[in-house]
């Protein structure tokens, strides 16, 4: 029975001493820091370096964006109030329709023919001559 009893306790301990080797080597495994966990802690304690300098310039950027959008409220107040006042002001103004209408001006006189003659017309594109224009310009100003 003692015989029995020692061959199970070597048994025993050949099966713990491998099973103390297999976890070693994992923890080695886990610790290494290229490919284990301590990698993958080392690039995550980086990236919330980075969240956090992200974090604070986003921060920055949204006080002054509060204070921005406050300015643009303050002045789209001030332009209410003042267009609040034109509107009640346009109340004291008289109503259109009860106005007096003017009249239309007189359409202007015709201008007197001064007898283009056809020399003074071009024939081929029938288009005025330069000097018909200065002509009857020239007739026009005596005329005023």
């Amino acid at each position: 029975m003692e015989l029995i009893a020692d061959i199970l306790m070597i048994f025993g301990t050949v099966v713990v001493s491998l099973y103390c080797m297999v976890l070693s080597r994992r923890l080695r495994s886990f610790t290494n820091l290229e490919k284990g966990m301590g990698g993958a802690i080392a690039v995550l304690s980086v990236q919330v370096d980075d969240m956090t300098k992200t974090l604070a310039a986003s921060q920055k950027s949204a006080a002054g964006s509060a204070v921005r959008l406050q300015e643009l409220n303050q002045n789209a107040e001030q332009t209410a109030k003042r267009l609040e006042l034109l509107i009640a002001s346009m109340h004291d103004l008289p109503d259109v329709t009860t106005a007096p209408v003017a009249k239309p001006a007189p359409p202007p006189e015709p201008v007197p023919d001064m007898g283009a003659t056809p020399a003074d017309v071009s024939e081929d594109d029938g288009v005025v001559t330069e000097a018909l224009f200065f002509s009857h310009r020239t007739r026009m100003e005596a005329a005023e």
